[in-house]
């Protein structure tokens, strides 16, 4: 038996306003609710003691929920995954213009990495990709696919 519809994404996040603002500001989110989770997720979540907010962001039928944990507080570092490592590795959005979404990603705190900047043509059309990340390091892919829409990308 299959699942029956996706639900959302999941992103560990340090600062969930200063997250929640980008998602809002630089990728077009809204936020559809918010949520306090506490130790009866402890279980679920693996995490003894988790003391968390919630913030439930959605657009274009995609829902990602960022985790801002007060209690045991966040792990790792705030840094971009090799795109070779397993697991998930980036999210992507279809824009109509590369280098507007890569500033206002910049404007809202986060990092363009130019040295992904990748334009090419294909049969006379011009394909035009780049990489970015969120203020945690969570790697954003924007790419531009003239005619594309999310159902054909």
């Amino acid at each position: 038996m299959a699942p029956t519809a996706f639900s959302h994404i999941g992103v560990c996040v340090s600062d969930l306003e200063r997250s929640s603002r980008f998602y809002r500001d630089a990728l077009g989110f809204e936020q559809v609710g918010s949520h306090h989770i506490g130790d009866e997720f402890a279980s679920l979540m693996e995490v003894p003691g988790v003391d968390l907010d919630s913030v439930m962001l959605a657009r274009d039928g995609v829902t990602v929920e960022l985790l801002g944990f007060r209690s045991p507080g966040h792990v790792g570092e705030a840094e971009r995954r090799p795109m070779n490592r397993l697991g998930l590795t980036h999210l992507s959005f279809l824009v109509d213009d590369v280098d507007a979404v890569a500033s206002a990603v910049e404007g809202a705190g986060g990092v363009l990495i130019g040295g992904t900047r990748t334009t090419l043509d294909v049969a006379g059309v011009t394909l035009d990709f780049v990489y970015c990340t969120d203020p945690d390091g969570t790697r954003i892919e924007l790419m531009h696919l003239p005619g594309a829409t999310a159902a054909s990308a």
